[in-house]
């Protein structure tokens, strides 16, 4: 018997339900078409996400090659190196490290504008004044460091460095006497992290390094290595360089002289390993001072580091250049603690049996600490540089000390304020 279908308000027929056979048949083939429908939406993500990671793959395979394929062409400069020590092999090496560039090259090409090598002026008169005050040893030359060392490691019974790492690292120091820019050979990167990396960097012949080498091993020790080994690089290889540069140019090449900022990376180690040894030397020239000072005076120091060092400075013999260094250091203005500010009160005391005639340099070093510190220093020791001015006097900056020393109260004359104040209130 056929039903009437029954129909909305809009007229639309509405169909009327069937038996329950026929309503659950209806609902099973609902269910299996829209499991058949997930199961094909399934199906495309399952393709898709294949699709991505397969391009993620390919894409760090790709990579992973490129990686692999630049370590080979590496290996091979170094076993062109190993197997051909003619100055042509070198040259070819070089000629393929020129074709990659570090950033270290971008690095020193935005520091460039920094450093003008034209802005350091000396004073011959000044030069001469300092020559009398000298007394160490004839400076050693690094070559001749450099070969006193290698003799001692030859003689050492404890010489028992592998022949294949000798060849390597002769190679190395090939590569560094000619190098310019790029990169520098992984095996001179290790070095650091070796513990016989002194008897391994002489092999080097580290005498014989280009400038550009120089700055790069400073960055590599200076990052590398602790203060105390990196002071002990300093002062054995980058201070005697240095010295040769100026000695011999008149002038710090720039790399050296970017070398020299990197060191200061380490503060305790570049006071030790350069500024103390310089002034230890008692052979350190005005020129070599200058340059070296100027390093202290364009950079940040910290307070710790550089009140050490002019506690150390203050108590050395006298050299002349030593005047430099307590006058940059003085007038980078720290708050220095006392214990230092008496030791450089001593310092220029010590002068007042002196009988030779004092450079314009150590006068300049006074007005400066009387300029900064004389608040700091206590009545009796104003009485003394008072008195020291009637030893040595100079009649441009004397007058200078003098005025700046009575209008100022020292430091216990302001404690005795201050207490009074306290009664007081």
């Amino acid at each position: 018997m056929h039903r009437p279908s029954k129909t909305r308000s809009h007229g639309d027929p509405v169909p009327v339900p069937g038996s329950l056979t026929e309503q659950l048949n209806q609902d099973r083939s609902v269910t299996s078409k829209k499991n058949r429908l997930k199961q094909k939406r399934k199906h495309d993500d399952d393709e898709e996400d294949e699709q991505i990671i397969d391009d993620r793959l390919s894409r760090k395979i790709i990579q992973q090659a490129r990686e692999q394929q630049s370590e080979i062409d590496h290996d091979e400069l170094l076993a062109i190196s190993k197997e051909e020590t003619d100055f042509e092999s070198i040259d070819k090496i070089n000629k393929l490290k020129k074709t990659k560039v570090e950033e270290s090259d971008e690095e020193l090409n935005g520091e460039e504008d920094q450093y003008d090598d034209e802005e350091v002026s000396i004073n011959e008169e000044d030069e001469k004044a300092l020559e009398a005050f000298m007394s160490g040893q004839p400076r050693r030359m690094l070559g001749d460091i450099i070969a006193e060392k290698q003799a001692k490691t030859e003689s050492s019974p404890d010489n028992d460095l592998d022949p294949r790492i000798s060849s390597m690292y002769e190679q190395v120091g090939q590569i560094l006497s000619h190098y310019r820019s790029g990169k520098i050979p992984k095996a001179f990167k290790i070095l650091p992290n070796l513990s016989n990396w002194e008897q391994v960097l002489l092999i080097t012949q580290p005498d014989r390094w280009t400038a550009a080498s120089m700055y790069q091993a400073t960055r590599i020790f200076a990052s590398n290595m602790d203060a105390k080994m990196a002071q002990r690089f300093y002062n054995i290889l980058l201070l005697p360089r240095i010295r040769d540069d100026i000695d011999e140019y008149k002038k710090l090449n720039f790399h050296l002289y970017m070398a020299l900022r990197k060191a200061l990376f380490k503060p305790s180690a570049f006071f030790k390993g350069i500024i103390l040894p310089l002034c230890e030397s008692g052979t350190c020239t005005l020129r070599e001072a200058v340059i070296v000072a100027s390093i202290l005076a364009k950079n940040s120091v910290p307070m710790l580091h550089s009140a050490a060092a002019l506690l150390k400075i203050a108590e050395m013999n006298y050299s002349g250049a030593n005047s430099i260094f307590i006058r940059t250091l003085i007038e980078k203005r720290y708050a220095l603690p006392f214990r230092v500010v008496d030791a450089l009160v001593h310092h220029f005391i010590r002068f007042r049996s002196d009988t030779r005639e004092l450079p314009v340099l150590w006068y300049q070093s006074l007005l400066s600490f009387v300029q900064n510190y004389r608040q700091d220093i206590s009545t009796e020791q104003k009485q003394s540089l008072l008195e020291l001015l009637h030893h040595h006097f100079h009649h441009t900056i004397g007058p200078e000390v003098r005025k700046l020393l009575a209008e100022y109260k020292c430091r216990d004359e302001e404690d005795e304020q201050y207490a009074v104040m306290d009664e007081a209130d």
